[in-house]
């Protein structure tokens, strides 16, 4: 996509990136939660709905975040629970590592921003069709986390 001035835009570059992530076969369940001014506050929590139809499937669940160098640590912690359409809970304390050693952040971007797929849970199978809950907040002792624009979920098919 260009401008008038023949510029390739950032927001054309993120739909294009978007739509063809979001249209792939294998993909079943794929949603953002954005967060405001990029800060992450302690009493923001995202959630997620997925409506899970098939329990004889395969399925990697990742989580993505997005975040900018105003974001200040290595790692960061997440408390994520899921609950299941009949009401089963699981509870998971999560830490990612979102940078190495010398403070170089993880995965891929240009500019300021940085986009890292973080692995959840790999080959698993959901045992009830239905709508499940995917409930996450962070964990970090500080309460505002600014640098953090985003953070996705993906189930997809494992591939064999």
């Amino acid at each position: 996509m260009t401008s008038g001035t023949g510029k390739i835009t950032v927001a054309g570059i993120f739909l294009t990136m978007l739509l063809t992530w979001g249209c792939r076969k294998d993909v079943i369940f794929t949603d953002t939660y954005p967060l405001h001014s990029e800060t992450w506050k302690i009493d923001d929590i995202a959630e997620f709905s997925p409506e899970i139809s098939d329990t004889a499937t395969i399925d990697n669940i990742f989580f993505t975040i997005r975040t900018g160098s105003a974001y200040q640590f290595r790692n960061i912690w997440l408390f994520v629970n899921t609950v299941s359409p009949s009401g089963k809970r699981i509870t998971d304390t999560l830490q990612y590592m979102l940078a190495d050693e010398k403070g170089k952040p993880f995965g891929r971007g240009f500019g300021d921003v940085r986009e890292l797929n973080l692995p959840f849970r790999t080959g698993v199978y959901f045992p009830e069709k239905g709508r499940y809950k995917f409930i996450i907040r962070h964990g970090m002792r500080t309460e505002d986390l600014r640098g953090i624009y985003d953070l996705g979920i993906r189930i997809e098919k494992a591939r064999k």
